[in-house]
């Protein structure tokens, strides 16, 4: 189905697991970007841009998930 980038981008984080190419994605409302982390590695530092392909590829076909499960990584 996807996940929209809706109303609740500007109101919540927004946490994405995008299993076909082992990333994970926080969308951080309160400063509006976007970071990712690859499975089995850290969190990235350098947020990424919005337009990003794999970011809106993630957006349609992967899953949201928890805050928790984000930080816990797989």
């Amino acid at each position: 189905m996807g996940i929209e980038k809706g109303q609740r981008f500007n109101e919540e984080d927004i946490y994405i697991d995008y299993p076909f190419e082992e990333v994970m994605f926080r969308w951080d409302h309160s400063i509006k970007k976007v970071f990712h982390k690859f499975y089995g590695k850290d969190e990235i530092e350098q947020p990424i841009e919005q337009s990003n392909k794999l970011l809106n590829e993630a957006l349609l076909f992967g899953d949201e998930i928890s805050e928790e499960q984000y930080f816990q990584g797989k």
